[in-house]
């Protein structure tokens, strides 16, 4: 009886120590701690040159724009085509600048292909062979069955031996989780990888299309460059045309008031009685306006056309084709026809060496030797194919054919 209490006691023992040593095992396949992941690849610093290009690429887009809203500006109203010209040649400029930081863009974008998939080539190596080393693992583990390492830690001749192989199949569960854990990080890069490689391309393709594009607008710039470049050669040449016809008719119109002078100092100097003068120095801002409108151009030098300069004898008046034109102040018709490129235009003798000049009109009502009223109207106003548009042109001549400002006589408008 004390043998069989002897080999139960010995028989329970070997019961606690085998459940010991499966508790063992399963906390070592079930409780061991999961290794921590494979380190996530570090993007890549960004390509900063690439950032630059880019910024310049915006401003110079920006640049455009706003050119583009100045030529529609220039083209909604009269203009010198120099000005034109000027944009447009500012415009091939911008252009050339933005196919400059494009190419760059897409030699950046090459190199970033070239590394991307060289990159992605060593991820799908490396995910191959770690693929291959976990196949031949859980082969060999289904070959061992599930038991294992339970047969292992039973197999242990004592304490230190178990210790020994407890802490082997520890090593081995944890390099196999890592090598779980491997496998799926490189299946997540090669995945981003790829994904990045196809936007990568796809954004190069947008680029050299956009580059395509610009070429193409290069040409059309360079195409409207030469048209109005020849157009700019055309209009100057009108230009000096029409102010050598402006110089001759000045200069018929300066004679015409000179032979005036002539006779009527020419009578004063026989004592012949000579008309009143109905214009004064006493009339300084006092005469009434011929027609009413805005000043289109004033007496003196002033810019025009074509980097020209043009010297006005008198002003500018706009108003409306057909509007009355009336003399500023009493006096006799000298003039009444075409006068070149003043068009149909009437010269009024005031007396005391003033007369008033109209040009631009549409019809003369008055004819050369009649005696007009103050505020009677001698014709219409006209202009509509001058440079200027419809207006009128009002002149002031003192003693002698000088030009006077008309600003300076007529009454402040309200």
């Amino acid at each position: 009886m004390r043998e069989a209490r002897r080999q139960g006691g010995t028989g329970a023992r070997g019961h606690g120590a085998a459940a010991w040593v499966l508790a063992v095992a399963v906390s070592l396949w079930v409780g061991a701690p999961a290794p921590p992941p494979l380190a996530a690849q570090q993007p890549a610093p960004a390509d900063t040159a690439l950032q630059r290009s880019q910024q310049r690429l915006l401003e110079i887009r920006r640049e455009r724009e706003r050119l583009q809203r100045e030529m529609e500006r220039l083209r909604g109203r009269v203009h010198s085509l120099s000005s034109e010209l000027s944009v447009i040649e500012r415009q091939v400029v911008v252009s050339g600048r933005i196919v400059g930081e494009l190419d760059l863009q897409v030699a950046a974008m090459g190199s970033q292909v070239e590394r991307v998939t060289s990159d992605l080539v060593v991820a799908q190596d490396a995910l191959a062979e770690k693929r291959a080393i976990l196949h031949h693992r859980l082969a060999e583990i289904h070959k061992r069955g599930s038991l294992f390492a339970v047969q292992v830690l039973l197999a242990a001749e004592s304490f230190g031996d178990l210790v020994s192989r407890y802490k082997y199949l520890y090593l081995i569960s944890r390099q196999d989780r890592q090598l779980v854990s491997d496998v799926e990080a490189l299946r997540n890069r090669v995945a981003d990888q790829r994904n990045g490689l196809l936007s990568l391309r796809s954004t190069v393709a947008r680029r050299r299309d956009e580059r395509a594009e610009e070429i193409e607008r290069l040409r059309e710039l360079e195409a409207q460059r030469q048209t109005s470049l020849r157009q700019s050669q055309r209009e100057a040449q009108r230009m000096e045309q029409r102010l050598a016809q402006l110089a001759r008719d000045e200069e018929r119109l300066n004679s015409l008031i000179a032979s005036l002078e002539r006779r009527r100092l020419a009578a004063a100097n026989r004592a012949e009685a000579t008309a009143p003068a109905r214009i004064r120095t006493s009339d300084l801002g006092q005469l009434d306006w011929p027609v009413s409108g805005d000043i289109i151009y004033s007496f003196g030098r002033q810019a025009g056309p074509g980097a020209t300069t043009i010297r006005w004898n008198g002003i500018g008046i706009a108003a409306p084709v057909g509007t009355p034109v009336r003399a500023i102040a009493a006096g006799t018709v000298r003039f009444a026809t075409q006068m070149g490129t003043y068009g149909p235009s009437v010269v009024i003798d005031h007396g005391g060496g003033f007369y008033s000049i109209y040009g631009h009109l549409s019809t003369i009502e008055v004819r050369v030797l009649q005696t007009v009223q103050k505020g009677q109207s001698i014709g219409q106003s006209g202009g509509a194919n001058s440079d200027q548009g419809p207006h009128l042109h009002f002149e002031i001549r003192g003693q002698g054919g000088q030009a006077l400002d008309p600003i300076a006589w007529l009454r402040q408008q309200r």
